[in-house]
């Protein structure tokens, strides 16, 4: 499912990169030379991206071999072969900054999605997920990092839930208006989330019948506070200023799930580099 949604991103970056040749590549490298080449992980890291990786050195080139040495969303060490790439150098030469790109940003999100699971206190049912909060154009490579992360999706776009924040409510009236008003709009199979960022807002919610509420940029005593009022009566997200150290209180203090938008626009990049075999010329 992922190599069909992720083509026309693959065929973009290539058509970006080598819209008018590789005039290093072409000058520098007999049209007959071979080499074979791994990616290797620099640090430690959850791995990301390996059918990416492989499907932009299969547009350049379908002749070229790419072995996978991992899964996606396999924790490696520093010094670790993730993929290694056979065939004609001047077709690995033409793919190597491209599908780099690709698979540090997607080891990158895995990687820093997985220190937020890793932070939830065990025996825990309270998920991390990400938001929307993606690159614009990527957000299939993005989310299915997140995934290889140990994470879970949000929403995958604006017609997939309905989700009442904050500029609903200006331009609605009221939290109240905005919930009534999406109720009878919204298919009878779809649930009501609504934002609120106040203790007061959050029993309007509450009183309106919100399905799902979102505790934004609330501290950890008052989203403590506002789960004792809910008494279950709605599911409780929390999100905004979400930082690693906080994913345990959060969860204690009992909502649902943490949306983390830093998951995928401030993972930093993972290092990984691609590395020729010595000729022995």
């Amino acid at each position: 499912m992922l190599v069909l949604t992720f083509e026309a991103i693959v065929d973009l970056a290539l058509k970006e990169d080598l819209s008018a040749g590789d005039v290093t590549t072409e000058a520098c490298i007999e049209e007959a030379a071979r080499a074979v080449a791994h990616a290797v992980a620099r640090t430690s890291m959850v791995v990301c991206g390996g059918p990416v990786f492989a499907h932009v050195f299969a547009k350049i080139d379908p002749t070229l071999v790419v072995e996978s040495h991992v899964a996606d969303g396999e924790r490696v060490p520093g010094g670790a072969r993730l993929w290694t790439v056979q065939g004609s150098a001047r077709s690995i030469l033409m793919g190597e900054r491209t599908s780099l790109n690709f698979v540090q940003r997607m080891s990158g999100i895995a990687t820093r999605t997985r220190e937020h699971v890793d932070a939830l206190p065990s025996g825990t049912s309270t998920r991390i997920t990400d938001t929307r909060k993606t690159t614009p154009g990527m957000r299939v490579l993005d989310r299915y990092a997140v995934r290889s992360g140990g994470a879970h999706n949000h929403r995958n776009d604006l017609g997939s839930a309905v989700l009442i924040k904050d500029n609903h409510v200006e331009a609605a009236g009221s939290i109240t208006a905005a919930i009534e008003r999406a109720r009878a709009r919204a298919p009878h199979t779809t649930k009501i989330e609504c934002e609120v960022d106040t203790l007061a807002g959050l029993e309007e919610a509450l009183a309106a019948r919100a399905d799902i509420i979102l505790l934004d940029n609330m501290d950890t005593k008052t989203v403590k506070k506002a789960v004792t009022i809910t008494a279950g009566r709605a599911m409780l997200e929390a999100s905004g200023g979400i930082t690693i150290a906080r994913v345990r209180e959060l969860a204690e203090a009992g909502v649902s799930a943490i949306s983390v938008g830093a998951l995928t626009h401030s993972a930093p990049a993972a290092d990984i580099g691609l590395d020729f075999e010595p000729t022995g010329r």
